[in-house]
């Protein structure tokens, strides 16, 4: 018996060593399947170092404050502990903006025993380092929690892959935390094996309640039944080439579908259990079960979505905390399918998800110092990822003021009869606080948004008395700033939806958020559209009911921090249908410019056109095609989105586009839409005048929802026979025509800068007057002649919006040639185009406000430098980068890619490019200082002209002056009924009047009054008491008789003692044009002015007219007759006072050469001007 069991236990032996040489077998091929991925080195690693070591991460541990930026190395490994070896053999630095320390251009010094530092003292033009992280090169396997750091942890291990009795392999995975696969951290292994064997052939615990258990265990077979299934596209179209696999502990390919879509799989249980996934390449994976059924068949149908990219629809937003409290940072992204990974970077470090414990939201508890500076997170799903905007945190001392409380100069201009002899102008300095978030009271619990949001602002103010010429201006100053509740501002567009080639409005057109119908244009194509809460990038869709236009998707910029933007919106007209037949082939040529090659054509194979169902659709196709081509200039303002796409890592880059297409095909009667199967572009290559760009040119289309392009295809070379074209070179590309019905023609372009505009409201070009909300437009065009491109192409077109320190916009640029691209840059302020600075007869480097050299290098030009008929509201310039080297062109106004946060902080004094608005003759005055461009700077006090930072109203009353000259008129505004502010003055309005150029002897004028209403506490209204004072010898002629009836009949009744003026108090209801009185209501105080004024111009009340209709729609009527010659009235002596002192050297020079001739002096007034001449003595 004991020989027996020896044997059988010899032979047991016999037989595992046989299976474990077995498994060792396949273990070993498996290990070699499973070698750790080869990930490329950074271009600054060189291989030969990287060899003998590994790099850690990139650390930075300090900012470039104070002396200097300082990454040491003990500070390091006393902040990450084991992550940096003993004794590193190299050190490298670069720039958070990824810029390698040695192509900065800045004085740096490293150490492998202190680290890195750069001190500011050192670097040339005064500049501050940038700010640097620093990386390590160790030996293999010496910082081993540093590489732990960046990998998730490691699965479960999957299900033995042998059969019953078998050996086989068990594998589990892990993923790559880093920022990018391409990081050296990621070299390791993602996936690893181990031998295992497979359960007893007789021992399976598995069990069906419906057919029976499979060889490998694993799953339920019915070997009687069959799955019948169809796969299709969103619209209805077969999916083809769709793989369906079966879920059990790993996925199992199952079969494919047809090119019908169609697929069949026998021996699946119908038991509701079994879950399928099926999958398509750029379609998100599908999951559905099989349905339960007793019978032998059974059929599913499933519809595949598009995948998505994630898309962040909820931003971090900037905090400000103090020692010691917490701050909740929220990101949200959207896609198809769902983000399933959020990772957040501080400092452009990746946190540790382990140690910060993190999703979507990121929680930090007990602040210190250390955690100030910049976040933002990162969402991925199975399309791609997406980086969130970047949110500053700023972390004070507990006792730490949050505001400094001394406010910033602010220079408001003073009236014409208020020269300070002690500043020797006519500015004042009122003071302002600038509204930058401040550490407030915070809410208990962690919430993404506080519920009341803090900023600084002004907490004391003085009353001043201003001496003028016979009396004195009360003004109100900032003297202290303070931390208070933010004013809560409404953030709105508006504009107008027009056509490119000759503005025709586009009438009662709908227009889109994604999919949800927001509004409408009216009559004209004016439209106005509240912005939702939350929004950082605003996409909206217009869409012509009338179908005239193109569907046209804008990302339109706006003020963030409140108020009204206007936007042009140009739209690309349709093109007209042809007739193609179905089952034929067909060509469509993209672009018609005369005398040139279309840039491209459609090929359209026959029985490609679908019905909505998926149907083959055969007939008579009406086929629709409009080209954008970027070969005709004036088509850049109706170039559709921002041209942005987002790359592989999660950042927006820009596209560089050789023509846009919007795709229109419907049946013979234009009442079905079809879509279009495998559709091909045949690209001519000779457009492409950049070499390198044919390598890159892709095909996009356009995610209406998001605003981004999305990536459809390559271009390879054209290797079929091309009709008649033999001699020319093609690359084809191939897309379908299905939910998506805009492409692009576009190359992701690298080299970029930035190109930094300011806009003001005169040509003085104070920093005071710098206006906000102005909408910035710049066209970027290829390479100049010389450059092996067509100068006459654009390849880009961009907006922004001029905040209180400008706006930078971004540029195409190359840093081999200063003279390659160059850009056209216009300003729009509520509709009203921006005036540029003049370069004609020559160049003022002052007033352009860009010194010399680089101004020349720049080739500065305004649209007019070489015709003065054309508008002088745009100019162009050759986007030269700068050169690091030369110290005149570290300071603006371009900057590179890289400087960014440079631009856009940098100060009034560095060099810009500036537009300006046309001033006329008016002035205004209000008593507590407000800058109408930046709605923040509204300030509570009885005496406000605006009293409801969220609703501005605009009051105009229409005034007519029979007389030979035009002169000027005030309005004196004052508190009428309330008891706080009866007797004291709102502000002061002056205007001149406009002459009626077919009645000499008329001119007219709007003039602005403050409107009666709630003062900001909104307890009780004010009858504002309005006086209208024009200038000289004028009498009251006529007043409205139902502008008077209506003043009589609501009382107090405000007396008209003065023939020479008009007096009343305001009338509280918006009157309209049959009194004369013109009222506007809006959230942005310009643009409800500048409404007013047009209807008032018009005298309508919901027209608009920039001419002015002297004999509509009048209040007032004056009869002011000419002066005589000596005599001068007091309004002709305040604007003669300024003359008067900005020419005593001419008038003194002029009495000195009247003496020396020993003639007589003779001074004279006339029209306004004083005169100076010589008269012979006798």
């Amino acid at each position: 018996m004991i020989a027996a069991r020896g044997w059988i236990f010899s032979l047991f032996l016999l037989e595992a060593t046989s299976v474990l040489r077995e498994g060792e077998k396949v273990l070993k091929q498996y290990a070699h399947r499973l070698q750790p991925r080869q990930k490329p080195l950074r271009p600054f690693a060189k291989d030969h170092l990287a060899s003998h070591g590994e790099w850690t991460t990139w650390f930075n541990t300090d900012h470039p404050g104070g002396i200097g930026d300082y990454e040491r190395l003990d500070a390091i490994r006393f902040y990450f502990r084991n992550r940096v070896c003993e004794r590193p053999t190299r050190i490298e630095a670069r720039t958070t903006d990824w810029i390698p320390a040695h192509n900065t251009g800045q004085v740096v010094h490293a150490s492998l025993q202190e680290g890195f530092w750069c001190l500011n003292k050192e670097q040339p033009g005064g500049k501050t380092c940038l700010n640097y992280a620093v990386r390590f090169l160790c030996p293999t396997g010496s910082f081993l929690q540093d590489s732990k750091g960046f990998w998730s942890p490691w699965s479960k291990w999957s299900e033995c892959s042998a059969q019953c009795s078998k050996t086989g392999v068990q594998t589990r995975t892990r993923t790559c935390l880093a920022e990018s696969h391409m990081d050296l951290h990621c070299k390791e292994a993602t996936e690893e094996g181990r031998l295992c064997f497979g359960h007893s052939c007789t021992d399976c615990n598995l069990t069906c309640t419906m057919g029976r258990v499979n060889a490998e265990c694993d799953a339920c077979m019915c070997e009687d039944h069959i799955l019948h299934g169809m796969v299709s596209l969103a619209d209805g179209s077969p999916a083809a080439e769709a793989t369906i696999y079966v879920q059990s502990e790993t996925l199992k390919l199952l079969t494919e579908s047809d090119s019908n879509g169609a697929f069949r799989i026998p021996g699946v249980c119908p038991d509701g259990k079994n879950i399928l996934k099926i999958k398509k390449a750029r379609y998100a994976t599908a999951t559905v079960p099989v349905p339960a059924s007793t019978k032998k068949s059974s059929v599913i149908h499933v519809h595949l979505k598009r995948a998505d990219k994630p898309y962040i629809v909820k931003n971090p937003t900037d905090q400000v905390r103090r020692i010691g409290q917490s701050v909740t940072l929220c990101c949200k992204a959207v896609g198809n399918p769902a983000p399933n990974q959020y990772l957040w970077y501080h400092n452009g470090t990746l946190l540790d998800s382990s140690v910060d414990n993190y999703n979507s939201n990121l929680v930090l508890k007990n602040l210190n110092m250390d955690q100030a500076g910049e976040y933002f997170c990162k969402a991925r799903n199975d399309a791609g990822s997406v980086k969130s905007q970047m949110a500053k945190l700023s972390v004070i001392a507990i006792h730490e003021a949050s505001c400094n409380p001394s406010p910033e100069s602010y220079f408001i201009r003073l009236p014409h009869d208020c020269f300070q002899n002690a500043t020797n102008s006519f500015y004042y300095d009122v003071g302002k606080c600038p509204a930058n978030k401040c550490a407030g009271k915070t809410d208990e619990g962690l919430q993404c948004k506080d519920s009341v949001a803090y900023c600084c602002g002004v907490s004391k103010m003085e009353e001043r008395e201003i001496s003028c010429s016979g009396y004195s201006l009360p003004t109100k100053v900032a003297v202290q700033c303070g931390c208070g509740v933010c004013t809560e501002m409404k953030r709105t567009v508006r504009g107008r939806a027009t056509a490119m080639d000759n503005d025709e409005p586009m009438r009662f057109g709908y227009i889109y958020i994604g999919n949800n119908r927001i509004g409408m244009t009216g009559y004209k194509g004016n439209f106005a559209v509240r912005i939702p809460a939350d929004t950082e990038r605003l996409v909206l869709t217009f869409v012509d009911r009338l179908q005239k236009f193109v569907n046209t998707t804008k990302v339109l910029p706006f003020n963030k921090k409140g108020g009204a933007v206007f936007h042009e919106i140009k739209l690309l007209r349709k093109q007209a249908p042809v007739t193609l037949e179905s089952s034929e082939a067909n060509t469509i040529p993209l672009g018609d410019m005369e005398g040139n090659e279309p840039v491209a054509e459609l090929e359209i194979p026959p029985n490609t056109f679908y019905r909505q169902n998926g149907e083959l659709y055969t007939g008579k196709v009406k086929a629709s095609v409009t080209f954008l081509d970027p070969r005709n200039t004036s088509t850049a303002t109706a170039a559709q989105s921002d041209l942005n796409y987002i790359n592989e890592d999660g950042d927006m880059f820009p596209l560089h586009t050789y023509g846009m297409f919007s795709v229109d095909f419907t049946d013979e009667t234009a009442t079905e839409s079809l879509n279009a199967g495998k559709v091909k572009v045949h690209l001519d290559s000779a457009q492409v005048r950049i070499p390198e760009h044919l390598q890159q040119m892709k095909l996009w289309s356009l995610n209406p929802e998001t605003g981004l392009w999305e990536e459809e295809g390559d271009f390879k070379p054209d290797k079929s026979t091309r009709r008649k074209r033999e001699e020319r070179t093609f690359l084809v590309g191939n897309m379908e025509i299905r939910e998506r019905r805009l492409f692009n023609l576009d190359v992701p372009e690298s080299r970029r800068c930035y190109v930094k505009v300011r806009a003001y409201r005169s040509e003085r070009f104070l920093p005071s007057e710098q206006v906000e909300g102005a909408v910035i437009s710049i066209i970027n065009m290829e390479p100049v002649s010389g450059y092996s491109s067509n100068p006459r192409a654009w390849g880009r077109f961009d907006s922004a919006v001029t905040g209180p320190n400008g706006a930078c916009l971004p540029a195409f640029c190359d840093e081999q040639r200063p003279d390659a691209y160059s850009a056209y840059l216009m300003a729009n302020l509520g509709g009203e185009e921006l005036e540029a600075v003049a370069s004609s007869p020559r160049l003022n480097p002052n007033n352009i406000g860009v010194p010399q050299p680089y101004l020349n290098k720049l080739n500065y030009k305004r649209a007019d430098h070489m015709d003065p008929r054309i508008k002088k509201t745009a100019f162009s310039i050759t986007v030269a980068k700068p050169s690091p080297s030369t110290a005149e062109e570290r300071n603006g106004p371009i900057y590179a890619n890289e400087n960014l946060r440079e631009c856009e902080q940098a100060h009034y004094s560095a060099a810009h490019f500036r537009f300006y608005r046309i001033e006329g003759d008016r002035y205004d005055y209000n008593t507590v200082p407000f800058n109408e461009n930046d709605p923040m700077s509204w300030t509570e006090d009885y005496q406000a002209w605006w009293p409801n930072p969220m609703e501005y109203r605009a009051c105009y009353i229409k005034v007519k002056i029979n007389g030979p000259q035009e002169v000027n008129i005030r309005s004196r505004n004052m508190g009428g009924t309330h008891p706080y502010t009866v007797g004291k003055l709102y502000g002061i309005r002056d205007v001149r009047t406009i002459r009626d150029m077919e009645q000499p002897n008329v001119s007219t004028v709007c003039l602005e009054f403050k409107c009666s209403g709630m003062l900001y506490d909104q307890d009780r209204v004010d009858r504002t008491l309005v006086r209208i004072i024009p200038q000289g010898n004028c009498y009251r002629e006529s007043v409205n008789s139902m502008l008077q009836e209506y003043l009589v009949n609501h009382l107090p009744l405000a007396v008209n003692n003065e023939s020479g003026e008009y007096t009343m108090l305001a009338p509280l209801d918006p009157l309209g044009h049959n009194y004369g009185i013109y009222t506007v209501t809006d959230q942005n105080p310009s643009i409800a002015k500048e409404i007013a004024l047009g209807r008032c111009f018009d005298g309508t009340s919901d027209g608009t007219s920039r001419v002015m209709k002297s004999n509509v729609g009048i209040a007032l009527t004056f009869n002011c007759v000419e002066k005589e010659v000596m005599q001068q009235s007091l309004f002709q002596s305040l604007r003669n006072s300024v003359r008067q002192r900005e020419r005593p050297g001419i008038r003194r020079q002029q009495r000195e050469i009247c003496m020396g001739q020993a003639r007589a002096i003779v001074v004279t007034q006339h029209r306004g001007s004083t005169r100076v001449q010589c008269m012979p003595l006798d």
